[in-house]
């Protein structure tokens, strides 16, 4: 499993702004998909409600079912000057208040004894300051949830530019477990009635979960691989799934690379995981085996990134790297609310 020392550049590519969707289509199944073989890199081009002519009875999908519960919150101190707070965890219960960890701006003024104002409803303390820009809050009002909810908006990504809070279209369809700071985007094209079909056809679905966090956005800055320190992620695997692996009979195919990674991470042989709980740090990067996935869905990701790395170790860097040149010139929208991309 040792990793390719590959320089961070072989995973740059020339992404035109015009083509980093800024909206998700009217249908979530609507979205094209480039399907990339990795037996022979052919790549072909079809429409994500087709995914059912390339999965085979007998296959396991296997997706994240996290949901993402952060909010980002606009206020101003007490002097007025403007801030800007991301709560990253549910507000939870401290005696008279609530208290949550969160990401605030401008982090040099916002130190602890300071007062954040959000509303004549919602107001929040500086309790305690980390390095880079994380702070623990104590948030205070008649009605604290009802006033994040009313307040506060989705955690898009950076590269898109619009608020909304209407996070409908920011969750797939089969979101459970809230802790995400981000969606897992790869699930976004699944709707209730295509997992039904894929059910009908006997396509199993099996459920893992991990808390997505800020960092899957951030490229890696290291020069070589082998320097990126890989950030940690809470993920889990029930005992139902490592059931269902087990008796799967045709492909393990993850939905995303957080799938990949949660399998992956509690991978205890071939085709077989253990249940349980664990942070993983896990980089999958060229040179990498794998022990229990087959395929993957997947969105098309900034360059740079270590998402990249990962499907370079499935199907190969210069395949990789050729499909999203492809992408580029089939004008493919690309990050969270893009088109798909299936490995298989």
């Amino acid at each position: 499993m040792a990793m390719t020392d590959l320089p961070t550049s072989a995973f740059d590519y020339d992404l035109p702004e015009e083509l980093i969707a800024q909206q998700p289509l009217p249908n979530r199944g609507d979205s094209r998909l480039l399907v990339l073989r990795k037996d022979s890199g052919q790549i072909e081009h079809r429409r994500f409600f087709d995914v059912g002519d390339l999965l085979h009875p007998g296959d396991l999908l296997v997706v994240n079912d996290t949901r993402v519960t952060a909010r980002r919150l606009f206020g101003h101190r007490p002097t007025g000057a403007k801030c800007e707070v991301l709560l990253l965890d549910a507000p939870a219960r401290d005696g008279d208040a609530w208290v949550t960890r969160a990401i605030v701006k401008p982090a040099k003024r916002l130190r602890p004894g300071e007062l954040i104002l959000f509303s004549d409803h919602l107001l929040a303390s500086v309790v305690d300051a980390e390095e880079g820009g994380f702070r623990t809050l104590r948030l205070e009002g008649p009605n604290v949830l009802a006033a994040v909810e009313q307040h506060g908006f989705v955690p898009l990504p950076p590269y898109i530019t619009r608020d909304t809070r209407d996070d409908a279209r920011y969750q797939t369809v089969y979101a459970r477990h809230g802790g995400s700071a981000a969606a897992p985007t790869a699930g976004l094209h699944f709707t209730q009635d295509l997992l039904a079909n894929l059910k009908a056809k006997g396509v199993a679905v099996a459920r893992v979960t991990l808390d997505v966090g800020l960092d899957t956005f951030r490229p890696i800055s290291a020069e070589r691989l082998t320097d990126h320190p890989m950030h940690g992620e809470r993920c889990r695997i029930g005992p139902e799934t490592v059931q269902a692996i087990e008796q799967a009979k045709g492909r393990i195919i993850a939905v995303g690379t957080t799938s990949v990674r949660t399998l992956e991470s509690f991978a205890s042989g071939h085709r077989r995981v253990t249940a349980g709980e664990q942070v993983s740090r896990l980089f999958i990067s060229p040179g990498y085996a794998f022990q229990v996935v087959d395929g993957m869905f997947t969105n098309f990701h900034m360059p740079r990134t270590t998402m990249l790395a990962m499907l370079a170790a499935m199907v190969g860097r210069d395949r990789l790297m050729a499909a999203y040149e492809e992408a580029v010139r089939h004008r493919y929208r690309f990050l969270s609310f893009g088109d798909g991309m299936v490995i298989i």
